[in-house]
């Protein structure tokens, strides 16, 4: 701690590193001790609403202890490594060797060099295989975890699916079982949990994978009653701001809608809401406990909760003078009762693709008037500012679906220009970001396009919206094939992270630590290239994470992937079940 002290003052931001937060549960060294570590820095983990959901799901199991934390800024993580101070827990000041378990929240790909990085400075080895009973044990979560095999060389368990429910009986089965080998075998038992070392991989010459030996059948975990789920009723106050510095509810999990690019839209099915009394309570306890000025409404779609109106008009009798954000609000379910809770300037839209054909494509179920009417109605309510998010590379997709953008901002100028009265001049950022093809969707098969296409695509938008009051701003094509990479890889990209993260890969998601070069040596150096994972994989093949049943089934998204080919709208999951597979185990509210 002396030690500490003097590094501090010289680091960016200490608050980070000292813990002691308002309104944190406070940690005391129980039988089963637990440590959530989220690979990210401090002000992205505080604003993480699913690790708060973990922490509170294993509090309630008596006997335990659950501490966090994040991965230190470089400066921090030097100033620890050259004073041989070990990673430790903003709880207790435990280093996290110490911990029975320590558990990492995957909620983005490039954020895998940062699972590393923490390990490496807790001075825990980094694969599983050469940690014995002395160390904890290694558990991964999150979306991410939904292909696990990039970092099964790194991780002992995974939970797949719902966090809540498994991490409880997981933290049940560590209090009777303390023999790491006999906890695996018996947790592997459980629904939502893989345990890499028991499951073998065969690969063909090609590379394409031959078959799974072992465990070779995994079901994810699934809470079907959300509105009795365990939930925080308070959250601890960051000590420096967070990136989301505001309370935070869950209002539902899952989505109707069915694009087909939406990861989370198939991994999250199906849709299970709270009841307004629930989401009422527990957003009046967030807010009194943390003093928030702000309440974020979360869900994949929060427009289509169908008790919406009721439960604004509920939390805004409670709390009249919190600000609430709708951050998931569709364009066609945009409407002017809603929005006059948010009392924003700007409004996001989220059209994704240029024309009607395209946006069929992707079963994107809404039309170029729905939008216009979404606009429309946030400038009568007197947002001067609107912010539109595309994707660019999508199946099928032709200069005209690029073109198709710029005709959607000068239409949104247009109806801007008619409105009276206004006030300010119209800002329009538009958002442009590269596709990746993302497991367990039907476009899962399909190629990502190569860097000369990236290239000749934004020549095209530059030209096409290069007009007054646009800005129009674009992601890095390296920093998304190397998460396509990451995405859709299997068990030989363990080497590749691992030689990544040696040669000084960590934060690659953050874009000026992020090293393309890097990446393309160490994929180089294993005798593999992005070309291994951004191709378009065959209908037949074996796909790394086809162990893993998302209860959605495989024919499904084949079937979508033929009828996106063919400009083929399904719709979603209002206008009637699609029979995607969930109704085998759920029976879904819909008719």
């Amino acid at each position: 701690m002396k030690t500490l002290k003097e590094i501090l003052p010289f680091v960016e931001k200490p608050s980070r590193y000292t813990g002691g937060e308002w309104g944190e549960v406070e940690c005391k060294p129980a039988k089963f001790n637990y440590c959530i570590c989220f690979p990210d820095v401090y002000e992205v983990g505080m604003s993480n609403l699913g690790i708060k959901i973990v922490a509170e799901a294993i509090r309630s199991v008596p006997d335990t202890c659950v501490d966090r934390c994040f991965a230190p800024w470089p400066d921090f993580g030097t100033a620890l490594k050259e004073n041989k101070i070990p990673l430790y827990s903003l709880g207790m000041k435990w280093d996290l060797s110490r911990f029975d378990m320590i558990g990492f929240s995957l909620q983005y790909e490039m954020s895998y060099t940062a699972l590393l990085y923490m390990l490496d400075l807790a001075n825990i080895p980094l694969k599983a295989s050469e940690r014995g009973d002395e160390f904890p044990i290694v558990q991964a979560g999150g979306p991410c975890a939904c292909n696990p095999e990039p970092m099964a060389d790194f991780v002992d368990l995974f939970t797949i699916g719902d966090g809540e429910e498994v991490m409880a009986e997981l933290a049940k089965l560590k209090l009777q079982i303390k023999n790491k080998r006999e906890f695996l075998l018996k947790a592997s038992e459980l629904d939502g949990v893989y345990v890499p070392s028991l499951m073998d991989v065969e690969y063909n010459e090609d590379g394409t994978i031959k078959g799974f030996k072992g465990k070779t059948y995994v079901k994810k975990a699934l809470v079907k009653n959300l509105d009795s789920a365990v939930f925080p009723r308070h959250f601890g106050v960051a000590s420096t701001e967070a990136v989301f510095d505001r309370g935070i509810i869950e209002v539902m999990r899952g989505c109707y809608r069915g694009c087909r690019f939406c990861q989370a839209g198939f991994l999250y099915r199906p849709v299970r809401a709270r009841s307004v009394t629930t989401l009422t309570e527990q957003a009046c306890s967030i807010v009194r406990h943390g003093g928030f000025s702000e309440l974020s409404l979360n869900s994949l779609s929060t427009g289509d909760y169908r008790e919406l109106s009721e439960l604004l008009d509920s939390i805004n009798e409670k709390l009249p003078d919190i600000k609430m954000s709708l951050p998931s609000l569709r364009v066609d379910s945009f409407e002017s009762n809603y929005a006059k809770f948010a009392r924003q300037s700007s409004i996001t839209f989220a059209p994704e693709a240029g024309t009607q054909r395209l946006r069929d494509v992707i079963n994107k179920d809404i039309t170029e008037e729905e939008i216009m009417r979404g606009a429309e109605n946030a400038f009568k309510l007197g947002y001067s500012s609107i912010k539109l998010y595309f994707m660019m590379g999508l199946p099928t997709e032709t200069d005209e679906d690029l073109k198709g953008i710029a005709n959607i901002v000068r239409k949104i100028k247009g109806i801007y220009g008619r409105i009276p009265s206004r006030a300010r001049s119209l800002r329009v950022s538009v958002s442009v970001s590269t596709f990746i093809p993302k497991p367990f969707t039907p476009f899962q098969y399909e190629p990502q396009i190569t860097a000369e296409q990236v290239e000749h695509k934004l020549e095209v938008l530059k030209k096409e919206l290069f007009m007054k009051g646009v800005s129009f701003s674009w992601n890095d094509f390296g920093l998304s094939q190397m998460e396509a990479v990451l995405a859709r890889g299997d068990r030989r990209l363990g080497a590749v992270i691992e030689k990544a993260y040696k040669s000084g890969c960590v934060f690659d998601g953050w874009q000026q630590f992020f090293h393309y070069d890097l990446w393309l040596k160490a994929l180089e150096e294993c005798g593999l290239t992005p070309e291994n994972y951004t191709r378009e994989f065959g209908e037949d093949e074996i796909l790394p994470w086809d162990f893993i049943d998302i209860f959605v089934d495989k024919k499904f998204l084949l079937s979508e992937r033929r009828k996106a080919l063919n400009n083929e709208v399904t719709g979603g999951c209002l206008s009637g079940c699609k029979a995607c597979g969930m109704q085998k185990v759920f029976k879904c509210d819909i008719k």
